[in-house]
């Protein structure tokens, strides 16, 4: 089973080039961040013709999440924690894995900048409610699959400048904490744990060559739980759609699991 994740940046400006990915690299499961539509307005008609089924958490203008499935998917949830600005950022779903239940949480964490503002307050109390529901969930299920974009730089490794990032709301020591914090509660950076030192990107600004001059930051993840590692495949960063013409700032990252 492919399972991809991408941070769209606006699903409808970016149909064709998810339209193109789907067929490309035909994953059976798409998560979607940023797709910045209300439920209403989400393209689902387009992915229908491709195959597959949309569950959606829209928000307009800003935000949102989305699951794009080959298969139904069971036990969709969109309030997986209390988000205090109602901002959709979660969308969980349960599908089989042979003959575990797995359940997937697509997430779009706040950015948090700039650090000296509530947006800043508002990410760590954001995650902060989500590891203690991580600790919860991981009690009643143990197969449970993290994805999306984190806006988190785990380490020195996944930036092009490290320095330019270390107070920043994406690679601030206690942000990392935070991220370290939710895979000490049973997971792997599946990324990391298969390249130890490889640094690839999933993010390149818009802005000053960064994609040409490779000044990325690897801030999409999946985080597996450690019952499920050994079923891992293949984990690559898909970055030819970042390369297309009106590219998402984000490029797909794919996990490949049996």
């Amino acid at each position: 089973m492919k399972i991809s994740s991408w941070n769209v940046n606006s699903v409808r400006a970016r149909i064709k080039n998810i339209n193109d990915y789907i067929k490309d690299s035909s994953p059976d499961v798409l998560l979607l961040q940023e797709i910045k539509t209300q439920n209403e307005n989400f393209p689902n008609d387009e992915f229908k013709k491709l195959g597959y089924l949309s569950y959606v958490f829209g928000q307009k203008s800003y935000n949102g999440v989305a699951i794009i499935s080959k298969n139904e998917l069971n036990n969709i949830n969109k309030s997986f924690i209390k988000d205090n600005l109602n901002q959709a950022r979660i969308i969980t779903a349960e599908l089989k894995l042979k003959s575990k239940k797995l359940e997937l949480i697509n997430i779009y964490v706040p950015n948090g900048n700039p650090v000296d503002t509530e947006k800043y307050e508002y990410k760590k109390e954001w995650l902060k409610k989500f590891i203690t529901n991580i600790e919860k969930k991981i009690q009643k299920n143990s197969n449970i699959l993290i994805a999306g974009d984190f806006n988190i730089i785990p380490e020195e490794i996944d930036v092009h400048d490290f320095k330019r990032y270390e107070n920043d709301a994406l690679g601030r020591l206690e942000i990392r904490k935070k991220y370290r914090e939710l895979i000490n509660l049973g997971f792997k950076d599946v990324y990391r744990f298969k390249n130890k030192a490889k640094q690839e990107y999933t993010f390149w600004d818009y802005f000053a060559g960064s994609w040409q001059k490779n000044y990325g930051m690897r801030i999409d993840h999946f985080l597996l739980s450690n019952s499920l590692i050994e079923n891992v495949k293949s984990i690559k960063i898909n970055k030819k759609p970042r390369s297309k013409e009106k590219p998402s700032d984000h490029t797909p990252i794919e996990l490949v699991i049996i």
